[in-house]
């Protein structure tokens, strides 16, 4: 009994110590984060005279004022609703896409299945930015630069080559024998993707939406070079047109950035539990 504590004590302390350890990383981490959220609900007075820190002595200060401001007078609030229209097409159908050619490559025998896979993995080492002008050339030749199909064709291209690495690594995981079974049982190639392999890589069609969408809502080079509208401008756009106004301080910047953070935080938050599990499957072998 007394050798079985003497050797738990280290492990509770070494436990302890990473626990620690990781509360520390947390907090730095959010710092920055913390610091913007408050800093967006002071007066602008406030923010040039005093730190971040005492919002806390006097929180009777606190104010939604910013937001308003931003989201009505400084088109942020279209901005947002124009990169939902982007993201949301562009992360779907490179995830269905994806999907749809991962299935033939994970499954079926055919000449040229390996070097069609490395001829997409070398894909994810082009730059984007050597690939833009083509790219932009290219929709201008069929009438689609500026406008939200446009970038949509877009991300689905850059996006693609990913998708397809890591679908088809997480569908070659899965039992073979369950599309054999479904065969015997009359199935065809679309009912078995639809029914089996679909709801069996829900964690790695999560995961990888996540990614999709993240990198969607943060681009600023695409937008900037296939819209060149300010019509159709998506937020990143509007907040680095911002930051060369004159009528942009902190009052402005700090609402726009925090508010342009709320939804890929809520989206991560709300997967996460699929998010590391689509990832380590998707990257174990293949």
């Amino acid at each position: 009994m007394k050798f079985r504590l003497t050797m738990a004590v280290p492990w509770i302390k070494n436990q302890l110590f990473i626990n620690m350890l990781l509360l520390v990383i947390v907090a730095i981490w959010l710092t920055p984060t913390l610091m913007l959220f408050i800093s967006s609900l002071r007066p602008s007075e406030d923010m040039l005279t005093t730190g971040w820190w005492t919002a806390f002595l006097r929180p009777e200060r606190f104010t939604l004022e910013n937001y308003l401001m931003v989201l009505s007078n400084k088109g942020i609030g279209k901005g947002f609703i124009n990169s939902l229209i982007i993201a949301i097409p562009a992360t779907f159908f490179p995830i269905l896409i994806g999907a749809l050619a991962a299935y033939p490559i994970s499954f079926f025998k055919f000449p040229g299945r390996k070097t069609i896979f490395i001829s997409i993995i070398a894909m994810q080492i082009v730059p984007l930015q050597t690939v833009l002008i083509p790219v932009l050339l290219t929709l201008k030749s069929i009438r689609l630069n500026g406008t939200f199909p446009g970038i949509w064709l877009a991300h689905t291209a850059f996006g693609l080559p990913l998708s397809i690495f890591l679908l088809r690594n997480f569908f070659a995981q899965l039992p073979f024998s369950l599309i054999e079974a479904a065969k015997i049982d009359g199935a065809s190639n679309w009912q078995i993707f639809n029914k089996i392999i679909i709801p069996l890589s829900k964690p790695a069609v999560a995961s990888l939406g996540i990614f999709q969408f993240l990198w969607i809502w943060n681009d600023l080079l695409v937008a900037l070079v296939v819209l060149g509208d300010p019509a159709l401008n998506p937020l990143t756009v509007r907040l680095a047109g911002m930051l060369g106004s004159l009528d942009a301080g902190w009052d402005v910047m700090t609402p726009a950035a925090f508010f342009s953070m709320l939804l890929p935080i809520t989206i991560f938050l709300a997967f996460q539990k699929y998010f590391v599990r689509g990832i380590l499957a998707g990257s174990v072998k293949g």
